[in-house]
């Protein structure tokens, strides 16, 4: 088996062109030789093919697929014959991605951007109510139609809550895009519906400025950042944010998972009414902003004082053993010193 080329025909399906290739799999338009229909294929990377637990998840992810039916996820199709190799069948659609629309820092206008979120978290409601965690929520798995229409896609990592967890070539339990995971993701954690929530959060702060909560030269730079600061409000990287657009945005990518929003549809209700949350913020008392210390961090700072409190000891004792010196039977004490003035003996 190789991989396969533009111009060449898998089981009735025509491969017209490379639109994307993964880090798992490489995506083809295709047209279905007997219909006529425009399709995209799935294609795994020859490697994992051999991989049984890639093959058991590739099987999970295209029988989850072919359940799913909602206008913001790309729909799977069933293959028309037999398979000759593993793939997936899917409706092609026709649009660019939220990464090549962010592309060079680029920002979309609040009510497009607000739109785009919107959709996107109909789908996670949706997949979410179904017991379906997407794990990958990005702005590369996003895809805009001409026509506005906003399509989630790529279950490769995707967890039905009710099923077991397989781990593929070593790839631990903890997946998706460093960037848009969620703090107890990157300290291991799988993360449940909640991470999907976060990212998407992320994704909406991108799309309203342009940039990254956090930044850094690399995922890894950035990734401290999420453990030890706050994200900057995106009103301090664009002016002119609806109050309650912003408070959405910082509430949905809280570091901390129990101020987060619990559900999407918490979330795709106020994405529906900004302009209520704003009240709400308003309303609230304000209190002092919360400072976040790193536990490591905090660890390593009292070991240090520890350690500096036990040599501190030490050097005490051994100033006293210097000092109370028997000689004798007696212990020698520093004389003391005439004041002026006074007669000596």
């Amino acid at each position: 088996m190789r991989s396969l080329d533009v111009g060449e025909v898998l089981d009735g399906y025509r491969i017209e062109a490379l639109v994307a290739r993964g880090g798992m799999a490489s995506i083809f338009r295709a047209v279905d030789t007997e219909s006529g229909e425009v399709v995209a294929l799935k294609v795994p990377h020859l490697h994992y093919e051999a991989d049984v637990l890639f093959y058991e998840r590739f099987r999970r992810e295209e029988e989850l697929a072919l359940r799913l039916d909602h206008p913001n996820l790309v729909r799977a199709r069933p293959p028309r014959r037999e398979k000759t190799r593993l793939y997936l069948v899917m409706e092609y659609v026709d649009g660019v991605s939220v990464a090549a629309l962010l592309a060079g820092g680029r920002a979309l206008p609040p009510a497009q951007a607000l739109d785009v979120a919107r959709q996107t978290c109909d789908a996670l409601a949706y997949l979410h109510a179904l017991g379906v965690v997407h794990h990958d929520v990005k702005p590369g798995n996003v895809l805009v139609t001409a026509a506005g229409r906003v399509k989630l896609l790529d279950f490769g990592v995707a967890h039905v809550e009710t099923a077991r967890r397989l781990t593929i070539g070593g790839l631990s339990a903890s997946v998706g895009t460093p960037d848009y995971m969620a703090p107890e993701q990157l300290r291991g954690r799988a993360g449940d519906a909640r991470a999907d929530l976060y990212a998407l959060g992320i994704m909406l702060y991108e799309l309203l400025t342009g940039r990254l909560p956090w930044e850094g030269a690399d995922w890894e730079e950035r990734a401290r950042g999420k453990r030890l600061e706050d994200p900057a409000p995106p009103s301090s990287r664009v002016s002119g944010l609806e109050p309650g657009l912003e408070a959405i945005v910082m509430k949905a990518i809280d570091p901390d998972i129990g101020q987060r929003y619990q559900t999407a549809a918490d979330l795709l209700a106020d994405l529906r009414n900004p302009s209520a949350v704003a009240s709400r913020v308003e309303a609230r008392p304000r209190g002092r902003r919360r400072r976040r210390v790193d536990a490591r961090l905090l660890a390593a700072i009292l070991s240090v004082v520890a350690a500096l409190g036990i040599v501190a000891s030490v050097a005490w004792l051994g100033v006293r053993r210097g000092v109370d010196t028997v000689s004798g039977g007696s212990v020698a004490r520093p004389a003391v010193a005439a004041p002026r003035g006074a007669a000596r003996p």
